[in-house]
């Protein structure tokens, strides 16, 4: 007994349709890296400001937090809001603490060399950056970037 010829295409067609409709499950779970970490919240400053060895200030206000994937691990990014315009060489500093599940960042940038003006909130606002790799992206579960007044933290 000889089958007919369209049943193989139709039984192709439907295991690709099986196969494509189980792909909408990885949309959501914990596999897919743009499901890493949700939106950034607003939130008091966690820990107090000691004396630290690195000269620059911490940022006024953080306006923005934000966690890339990338092939390497993840990629944090902040925006600070500073007083004045000008304030440079920014950089987010680890913070040791005893959770590791927890990773804070406070956010340190240089003050202007000289008298600047004060500008709109967009030309006041600087953006730092780091990475984590994706083994030490398995323990955390959330990110803090603290500057002087205020901090964001975002976790998963």
């Amino acid at each position: 007994m000889t089958r007919p010829l369209m049943t193989r295409p139709v039984t192709a067609a439907l295991v690709a349709v099986l196969v494509l409709s189980a792909c909408g499950a990885a949309r959501d779970s914990r596999l897919n890296p743009f499901n890493w970490f949700g939106r950034s919240e607003r939130v008091e400053t966690l820990t107090p400001v000691v004396e630290a060895r690195d000269p620059r200030l911490l940022a006024a206000d953080i306006a923005d937090l934000r966690i890339e994937p990338y092939s390497g691990g993840a990629i944090v990014r902040a925006t600070g809001v500073m007083e004045s315009q000008g304030w440079w060489r920014a950089d987010l500093v680890e913070v040791p603490g005893d959770d590791p599940s927890h990773l804070v960042l406070d956010f340190r940038v240089l003050p202007p060399l000289s008298q600047t003006a004060v500008g709109t909130v967009q030309s006041r606002e600087v953006t730092a950056a780091t990475t984590i790799s994706a083994r030490r992206l398995e323990d955390i579960s959330r990110v803090t970037v603290q500057g002087a007044r205020s901090a964001r933290t975002t976790g998963r």
